[in-house]
């Protein structure tokens, strides 16, 4: 059974522990080591975190048999727009195909009609895989971006967007 409940500072520890346990995975094949760590410190800090929760990033925390083994954060109203933004989507990889991905992202999209969203947006990796994924749901490719992330890091992602 998949469970959703919102966090708090209280939930860092566990999403720390899954983003540590995902992101070289995930990634691994997509972006240097060096790379990983710096953006895994730079986003997953405890410090980071905090401040992303004081910007208006809301973290869901996912329950497979009451275990943590996914999260995501979402923030209403992304830039002034009608949409809500997808900020972050990692699921424990021993855990993936099992349907909690599809959970939180109808979780956030079932939120973000509730405050009259007109979309769901997500930045992607251009060449994770997951975009599959994201297409499965209802996301379209509707742009692309390179991010000046420092220490002469870029994430060189494409925008997609669901309508809500």
């Amino acid at each position: 059974m998949i469970n959703i409940n919102q966090t708090n500072e209280n939930g860092i520890p566990f999403i720390q522990h899954i983003a540590n346990n995902t992101w070289p995975e995930t990634f691994g094949e997509i972006l240097s080591a060096e790379q990983i760590n710096y953006m895994l410190f730079m986003m997953y800090d405890e410090q980071a975190l905090l401040r992303q929760m004081k910007a208006g990033h809301v973290f869901l925390l996912a329950r497979y048999n009451n275990e943590t083994v996914g999260f995501a954060s979402y923030e209403l109203n992304y830039k002034g727009s009608p949409d809500v933004k997808l900020h972050k989507i990692y699921i424990l990889p021993e855990m993936q195909g099992k349907k909690i991905g599809q959970h939180l992202i109808r979780e956030v999209a079932t939120i973000g009609r509730a405050a009259a969203q007109q979309g769901l947006l997500l930045n992607v990796n251009r060449h994770n895989k997951a975009i599959q994924f994201y297409e499965r749901m209802g996301f379209a490719v509707i742009g692309e971006e390179d991010i000046d992330i420092g220490n002469g890091y870029f994430m060189n992602d494409v925008i997609m967007r669901m309508p809500l």
